[in-house]
């Protein structure tokens, strides 16, 4: 629960971040603001007291004698019109005027109105002729028809007044105007700007009051008590760490409450992350030897069933509350760091670089197609011009907008497959390596920090690495064999490819790959020439960004257009007679992997029929 919890935490965080921030600004903007022109008082005249009432007045019985032989009166008043004194009549209708002394109907007509309107004004605008308007925001308050008088001042001033009355209702400018914007902004009525209580408003505070609570559990599950004692107050706990080969490798003292990951990393043992432990990247996964604890939701989400049920776990995520025994992936390897020496670097597409490394120690048996190491990245500051690009690329250089500096704080470790075996290389190392852009300059997220350093290296520079590592491998057997990926995925994928055609293989061979366009895709005359050398290798490259022709292939290429997994589907699996005797390998960004294992999936292919590696993305 805690991982979609947290997923949506984060969006509806945003929504609310969003509101909130309105809130605060348009709360800011309505206290700046000046009150006394927000209220219209600034030219607004103020009217003497009443004057006496005429002595020839008709008395207010009378008038309410004669209004009353008409049909029902809810009362009367006795008001000024400017300098006429007048009854107000309410009945059923409305409220209408009458002359006092004379008694006859009175109707404010534009020419009093001007009058009033002018009367009511200090300043030193000159008024408009006088509209009569059926409804208007800047009257909302006042119900029924007013009449509008605009003053040609410096502030835009109108006044209003009543079409029943003649009464002058409110004085609005310009400062009014904008606060009525921060005041529709504050309270979320967007339509008639007076209901405090509308929806919006209380869903926005149902979503921040959802928000305190899940934030209080997320931080619930995010700590355990044991983080709170200080570690000399907690009892010591023995982790002993294997080789999958049963070997024992060493045994660290951790203190009660510590993850397996926090007590091997102060031993100076380091798992591989690309989280900090934080239990969003799945890669510092372990086996725990015995009786495993149930699995939270962070294994559940990173790693599969079958692995579950045979004590996997992530280390991040793994409290000691006892004596523990686990096993590591790559044994030795994870803390042993080898050297090379970088031979030649070449821009394979505008984000895409292959890297080949000449490693001091010759490359061992285990470095298979498939395997991934780990680079050491160094601290660094690096200007933004210390990354090299061709010239052909310079246009998509400026177009990413990378920040003056690139820097990485701390040491770190990135994962790279191998684009070759070495085996088929004289020993070398190859790794495909995809240039992270960020987030752009003066957005959250910098360029990454891996191949931000790497695109700086150089013929000669030396770099440090652990590995090989990963599960991601051929499967025996002579199966039929199905290649979908894309981006950096073309790495563990052509490896594979490369290594089955050179041992010979005769199963029929399928790649499927997907680049937004021509320019995007790697090694494509090489997946060419061993389509055309190999009968039992067919290559297909699928572009999603690139406009198809009347046949629709892309790119005068002979590309298809589209997305990778649905033009698989379409050229290949559907119609495919014998899909369930077929091995799967995927590789590549992890909307396209997801995509694929759900299409996969619901054409009913069984889940160890198909590898997958998502780079722990």
């Amino acid at each position: 629960m805690t991982p979609w919890l947290r997923r949506l935490h984060r969006w509806v965080g945003l929504l609310v971040a969003i509101q909130f921030v309105l809130w605060m600004a348009s709360g800011l903007m309505m206290g700046w603001l000046d009150h006394d022109r927000v209220q219209g008082h600034t030219w607004r005249a103020h009217p003497a007291g009443p004057a006496a009432w005429p002595q020839d007045a008709l008395p207010a019985e009378a008038v309410l004698a004669a209004a009353a032989a008409s049909g029902p009166v809810g009362g009367v008043s006795s008001a000024w019109l400017g300098g006429t004194p007048v009854y107000r009549i309410v009945d059923d209708a409305g409220t209408r005027l009458v002359d006092a002394r004379s008694g006859a109907p009175l109707t404010p007509d534009p020419a009093r109105v001007l009058r009033l309107a002018e009367a009511s004004y200090t300043g030193p605008g000159r008024a408009g002729t006088p509209r009569l308007v059926e409804r208007t925001l800047e009257t909302r308050s006042h119900p029924g028809a007013v009449w509008r008088v605009d003053f040609d001042d410096a502030d835009d001033t109108t006044a209003y007044l009543s079409a029943e009355t003649g009464e002058v209702l409110v004085h609005r400018n310009r400062t009014w105007r904008l606060f009525d914007i921060f005041w529709m902004l504050h309270i979320m009525d967007y339509t008639g700007r007076s209901d405090f209580n509308n929806p919006l408003v209380v869903t926005a505070g149902f979503g921040g009051l959802w928000m305190a609570l899940s934030g209080i559990w997320l931080l619930v599950a995010s700590f355990r008590v044991g983080e709170f004692v200080p570690r000399r107050w907690r009892p010591a706990r023995s982790l002993a760490v294997f080789a999958p080969n049963g070997e024992r490798l060493r045994t660290v003292t951790a203190a009660a409450g510590d993850t397996a990951y926090v007590a091997l990393a102060r031993s100076g043992l380091q798992l591989p992350s690309n989280c900090g432990g934080g239990q969003s990247c799945g890669l510092c996964e372990v086996r725990v030897r015995g009786r495993a604890p149930a699995p939270s939701a962070a294994d559940r989400a990173h790693l599969p069933d079958t692995r579950l049920r045979v004590g996997h776990r992530l280390a991040c995520g793994l409290p000691l509350r006892g004596d523990a025994e686990i096993e590591v992936a790559g044994g030795a390897a994870l803390w042993t760091a080898a050297t090379a020496t970088v031979e030649h670097v070449e821009a394979i597409t505008p984000l895409l670089r292959e890297f080949v490394l000449r490693p001091e120690m010759p490359a061992g048996p285990d470095y298979q197609p498939g395997a991934y190491l780990q680079l050491h990245i160094p601290a660094y500051e690096l200007p933004a011009d210390a990354l090299v690009w061709p010239e052909a690329h310079h246009g998509d250089r400026d177009a990413l907008a990378l920040p003056p500096t690139l820097r990485n704080r701390e040491p770190a470790r990135r994962a790279y497959s191998l684009s070759l075996a070495p085996a088929a290389d004289d020993g070398r190392l190859r790794l495909l390596v995809r240039f992270t852009p960020g987030g752009g300059r003066g957005r959250r997220h910098p360029p990454g920090k891996g191949s931000s350093w790497l695109y700086a290296l150089r013929p000669g520079d030396r770099v440090r690495y652990s590995g090989p590592f990963g599960d991601f491998a051929l499967q025996p057997g002579g199966r039929e064999k199905v290649f979908i990926g894309g981006g950096a995925g073309m790495a563990p994928l052509r490896a594979m490819i490369r290594d089955l055609l050179d041992r010979g293989a005769e199963e029929p061979i399928h790649f499927w790959y997907g680049a937004r366009s021509l320019r995007d895709a790697p090694f494509v005359e090489e997946m060419r020439r061993l389509a055309t050398a190999h009968a039992n290798f067919h290559w297909h490259l699928v572009l999603s960004e690139t406009v198809p022709d009347e046949s629709g292939r892309a790119d005068g290429c002979g590309a298809l257009h589209g997305l990778v997994h649905e033009a698989a589907a379409r050229g290949l699996l559907e119609a495919h007679p014998a899909l369930q005797a077929c091995d799967f390998y995927l590789c590549g960004p992890p909307a396209m992997l997801a995509a694929t294992r759900r299409m996969l999936a619901a054409m009913g292919i069984a889940a160890d029929r198909v590898a997958y590696d998502d780079f722990k993305i």
